[in-house]
């Protein structure tokens, strides 16, 4: 499941809404919906994520929120650190190889982490 899919489900349990006529509402197949959700397929459209944004009527912060977790949803992600350090392309390697050892909480955890060290390191949003 990928952060999106697990958003859009939880909507649609908020709404008690089927996947059947979501799907429907959204001119889609449920097997498609089903999969975006279960993380068989790949990110969503922006146009996409707009019209599951109106269908749920979501405003401001949470239609936000939710285009940025279509953006974060490849569930078949690639890292190119060709231009990077070595240290950059092991660490990519090592998660790639070992990410389905770590529990759940670790995964929380690594992200947080990452997350504030990326924050702290930015200076295109001051």
């Amino acid at each position: 499941m990928t952060p999106f899919g697990r958003r859009v489900r939880e909507l649609r349990a908020e709404k008690q809404v089927t996947q059947k006529s979501m799907a429907a509402s959204l001119g889609v197949s449920a097997a498609y919906l089903s999969a975006l959700e279960n993380g068989q397929r790949g990110s969503p459209s922006w146009e996409f994520v707009q019209r599951i944004i109106g269908y749920f009527n979501v405003i401001w912060d949470d239609a936000e929120e939710l285009q940025e977790l279509a953006v974060s949803s490849q569930p078949k992600a690639v890292i190119d650190t060709s231009t990077l350090s070595w240290e950059a392309t092991e660490l990519s390697n090592y998660l790639a190889k070992n990410i389905h050892h770590l529990e759940e909480e670790d995964l929380r955890e690594l992200l947080h982490a990452i997350k504030i060290r990326v924050n702290r390191n930015r200076t295109d949003w001051r």
